[in-house]
Order: C-alpha cells, then sequence, then structure tokens
C-alpha cells in the first residue's frame, strides 16, 4: 500500500560528506520506489546532543510516496549507514 511520509534526516555538517550522504540517500530512496514530491534543505544546525561525536548536523526534509512495506527496509539502512546520523519517517495521515 502506497502511502505519504514526511521524511527527516540529519545528515554530517562537513560539505564533503553531506553530498556523499545525499546521494546515498537519495539513491536508497530511489530503489525502494519512493516519488519525492518535495526536498528542501533546511541548513547546518547544532544538536541538542553529540550523535557519532558531531554536535552539528545537516538537516534535509522530504515528503514523499512510498510502499509501506518499504519503510522497514530503509530504516534497517539507515540505521546501519555510517554517513546517516539520524532519521524520522512521518505518516501525516494517522
Amino acid at each position: 500500500m502506497i502511502a505519504n511520509y514526511e521524511f527527516t534526516v540529519i545528515l554530517p555538517s562537513d560539505d564533503e560528506k553531506m553530498k556523499e550522504a545525499l546521494a546515498f540517500v537519495n539513491a536508497e530512496l530511489e530503489k525502494s520506489g519512493a516519488v519525492i514530491s518535495k526536498m528542501e534543505d533546511l541548513g547546518v544546525k547544532t544538536l541538542a546532543y553529540e550523535i557519532s561525536k558531531q554536535n552539528k548536523g545537516h538537516y534535509v526534509y522530504f515528503e514523499l510516496s512510498l510502499d509501506t512495506q518499504a519503510i522497514a527496509r530503509l530504516s534497517r539502512v539507515f540505521q546501519l549507514s555510517s554517513l546517516v546520523l539520524k532519521f524520522l519517517f512521518v505518516n501525516p495521515e494517522k
């Protein structure tokens, strides 16, 4: 079943690593059949607490349509990746 999601991801603040991480996230979303309707770069922000020895993170926000079965696979891939500091999928319809 296809559903709409809001997806926010925190990437490393270093410009070169951020570009690599964003390419990785986009490739994984594309591989899962996500249709991205909006992507907004929210910029670098100071984190409330240190994540992977980083105290700043680059936030990117997406609005996308995706099969609900793909969320579990994507969550696992992003958890295991050293390129993604944190991420959150939200279904605004629930």
